[in-house]
């Protein structure tokens, strides 16, 4: 059987220009007389649509859409049309709504399977939308028969999750059932290194079966969630026949009976992962929400710098604007490195000083606040805050997008001003570690010197009152990530941290800035989740809270 997986980037909620993009795809391939084409997880209108789920209007264009392509696949005789698609229940009691895959053939639905498992953890929110299958069923296609299945209902692997999440394993029924290839359809999102876990599963349910495994993954980013494809066939014996290309659409035809290649599956390096992650999210939020063009404060600093090479990378040179904005405590070692970096990248730049909208609002309000000589933190914020109201009015006056540079450090422990270098419509390194954040500096500079080397080494600093840097503040930042990767990440406890031999004091001033900053977390720019646990719609912590650790 020859069967051309499709790994598309559909738009949210755009049902007429997703049906177009399938239609395209199925004119495409036509020439390599593929058997069946299959599309990834609630293709028609992208994943995760959320609560246009609950508008019944948009379901019911969703099946005039499933309708037209039912008439359309009378023109591709020879082919099956496998993809997902969101479906009204028979039901009167539940969420009146299934995740479907629909197999449609010469003019006619074939199978509708129902998605038996429905994550509820992290990111993921199906029971709040969808009811669980009835049944599992499989379905005889041309020669083979096949087991369809929708993203977690491969997941309940024993073998990698020893205490199963479900009570069932869907690929397991299909094999009884008797399944002679395994297609998995999926919406299935990025962080660092899910691949390989991914790859296993797969890998784990081909060799336990002695049953091919076709997986079908979208592309693109959606709000915070990036999804990286790298769609597969394996064969019954685990062996990769495919394996497509990672942050990319990509169309490929296989010959599911060839013999797959051990060895052929290879991880990507994680720092390359990262940048590509984020290319691809910036973009797409960019094009998708109806942007051209983007602005960026420019500190001087690695974080503002990395987010500058992003932007640059991902639309354009033509299309960055690089705004330094040199107040009453700027070195003016920022001033130069950030026109150097400007350089660089080819992008324009605006030089805003700040300093006399600094000194009118001290005059307007040292009565009010009983401002002395000390810069204190009330005075940082407001530089912040000055700067922030700046490029927002670039982007109310030429339509850029303000990309916020924060990093998840800063972020976690509240260093950062609301309104102020938080100002942004996408935070792009907001699931950054500092750690990282160099790691990925380096990257960028992997050629040739794009960051500046003078950016890189120096030590960290707000630049809001004199002499000032990070350490004044935080602990040294590969202590600060450790500690906020057992807190944030892996949910420790403050017990367990402090077994793993880290400063007493250090560990509670982390934990207790993490707690006290959620408000701020609250209110800050979507960000780009590279990570298993970024802050955002997979973190759920309350804000008005009491708890004792």
């Amino acid at each position: 059987m020859k069967v051309t997986i499709a790994q598309l980037n559909p738009i949210i909620g755009d049902i007429k220009g997703n049906l177009k993009k399938l239609v395209d795809t199925l004119s495409q391939c036509k020439h390599d007389s593929p058997d069946l084409v299959v599309f990834p997880e609630l293709f028609i209108v992208g994943y995760p649509p959320r609560d246009l789920l609950e508008r019944k209007w948009f379901i019911k264009n969703t099946q005039q859409a499933v309708k037209e392509l039912i008439s359309i696949s009378a023109e591709f005789p020879q082919t099956g049309i496998l993809f997902g698609a969101p479906q009204p229940t028979e039901k009167k009691t539940g969420r009146g709504l299934y995740n479907s895959a629909l197999l449609i053939y010469q003019g006619k639905i074939l199978i509708t399977q129902n998605k038996t498992l429905l994550p509820n953890y992290d990111v993921f929110d199906e029971a709040r939308y969808f009811d669980v299958a009835n049944e599992i069923q499989v379905v005889s296609f041309k020669d083979k028969i096949l087991g369809i299945s929708i993203c977690e209902d491969a997941w309940n692997d024993q073998e990698l999750w020893p205490k199963r999440f479900y009570h069932l394993d869907p690929q397991e029924i299909l094999a009884k059932k008797g399944a002679s290839v395994f297609i998995n359809i999926s919406a299935s999102p990025f962080h660092l290194e899910k691949e390989k876990v991914r790859f296993q599963i797969y890998q784990n349910h081909a060799k336990k079966h002695q049953i091919p495994f076709i997986f079908v993954n979208q592309v693109g980013s959606n709000d915070e969630l990036i999804f990286d494809g790298r769609s597969m066939c394996i064969d019954k014996n685990g062996n990769p026949i495919a394996i497509l290309h990672s942050f990319k659409e990509q169309i490929k035809t296989i010959d599911i009976s060839r013999p797959g290649i051990p060895n052929l599956y290879r991880p990507q390096n994680i720092i390359k992962s990262v940048y590509e992650a984020l290319l691809l999210g910036l973009r797409d939020y960019i094009r998708k929400c109806g942007f051209s063009k983007v602005v960026i404060g420019l500190s001087g600093g690695i974080d503002s710098a990395v987010v500058c090479c992003l932007a640059k990378e991902a639309i354009g040179s033509k299309n960055v604007l690089g705004v330094t904005m040199p107040g009453p405590f700027s070195s003016k070692g920022s001033v130069i490195d950030s026109k150097k970096l400007v350089n660089n990248l080819g992008i324009q730049i605006k030089e805003i000083p700040i300093n006399s909208i600094y000194n009118s609002n001290l005059d307007l309000l040292r009565k009010h606040l009983r401002i002395g000589d000390e810069v204190d933190v009330t005075l940082e914020n407001i530089q912040a805050r000055i700067r922030g109201n700046i490029l927002m009015a670039i982007s109310n006056k030429f339509g850029y997008l303000v990309l916020s540079t924060g990093n998840k450090s800063e972020l976690a422990v509240g260093y950062c001003t609301l309104y102020g270098d938080m100002t942004g419509g996408l935070a792009v390194i907001s699931d950054l570690p500092k750690t990282i954040v160099y790691r990925l500096a380096h990257y960028i500079n992997r050629k040739r010197e794009v960051i500046p080397k003078e950016i890189i080494k120096k030590l960290p600093s707000a630049e809001l009152k004199p002499d000032q840097k990070d350490l004044d503040t935080l602990p040294p930042y590969d202590i600060l990530d450790s500690i906020l990767y057992y807190y944030i990440d892996e949910g420790y406890s403050l017990k367990e941290i402090l077994e793993l031999k880290f400063d007493p004091d250090i560990v509670k001033w982390v934990i207790k800035a993490v707690d006290r900053n959620e408000y701020k977390r609250r209110q800050a720019a979507p960000g780009l989740k590279v990570t298993p646990k970024a802050f955002g719609i997979g973190r759920r912590m309350p804000i008005a809270a009491r708890y004792i650790h």
